[in-house]
């Protein structure tokens, strides 16, 4: 995807996790299990990588974010229908934010893993309502780590998707696509307000720690553990 004036939300949010899955899908093994798979947009990412034998999308019966792509698999949302210890590795990106119990979820995922294995996730920070009901939660780096950590995981390193400027850049994108406004003066804006986010994508530094001042913005966060 290129940044364009009516993608201005999706790129910045989209590019950022597909950079922070690439980059750990590189440490995967074995059979990858996709909780929330959706249209299963890394399928393809992961399944080349050369440690990968297998690649597993999950997602609940009927769910209208996977439209025509059917999940390979599906659940009820609390239960994985796995026997314990038969996956090597998982993903689930942008899918914590949506689960009422994110802890009781955890233990499920860590369930179905094997001992040694890796699972990765991101969550939204900079981020309008959507899938109404199910947007639950907005996660701070503290929650995630003591979620994380309660549900049994090891070695958990969070990351920022963005810092200050990608999260300018994506309130701007959300604002000129999602707030009440007329066709015409939506367009305007995407046009005219295009250069500036162009300006704040390119000149974006993510955070390397949450200090609270300097360092106290982010669009999102990605997490990395191991069972």
């Amino acid at each position: 995807m290129r940044p364009r004036p009516h993608n201005m939300p999706f790129y910045t949010a989209r590019r950022a996790i597909f950079e922070s899955v690439r980059a750990a899908a590189s440490g995967f093994h074995g059979t990858v299990l996709d909780v929330g798979c959706g249209v299963m947009p890394y399928r393809t990412l992961i399944e080349e990588v050369e440690a990968v034998d297998g690649y597993i999308g999950m997602d609940l019966v009927g769910s209208a974010l996977y439209g025509h792509v059917e999940p390979d698999i599906t659940w009820d949302g609390i239960r994985i229908p796995l026997a314990d210890g038969t996956i090597d590795c998982a993903i689930a990106t942008e899918f914590l934010e949506h689960h009422s119990e994110p802890e009781k979820i955890l233990i499920e995922i860590r369930r179905v893993m094997k001992d040694g294995g890796r699972f990765f996730a991101t969550v939204p920070f900079v981020w309008n309502l959507h899938e109404i009901p199910s947007d639950e939660y907005r996660y701070t780096p503290y929650s995630l780590r003591r979620l994380f950590e309660t549900a049994g995981f090891k070695n958990v390193e969070i990351k920022a998707l963005g810092g200050w400027n990608l999260a300018l850049a994506q309130m701007i994108g959300l604002w000129v696509t999602f707030s009440k406004k007329s066709r015409y003066l939506r367009k305007f804006l995407s046009i005219v307000l295009f250069p500036v986010f162009l300006l704040l994508v390119k000149t974006d530094v993510r955070p390397v720690k949450f200090d609270g001042n300097e360092n106290s913005m982010f669009t999102g966060l990605s997490v990395s553990s191991v069972k």
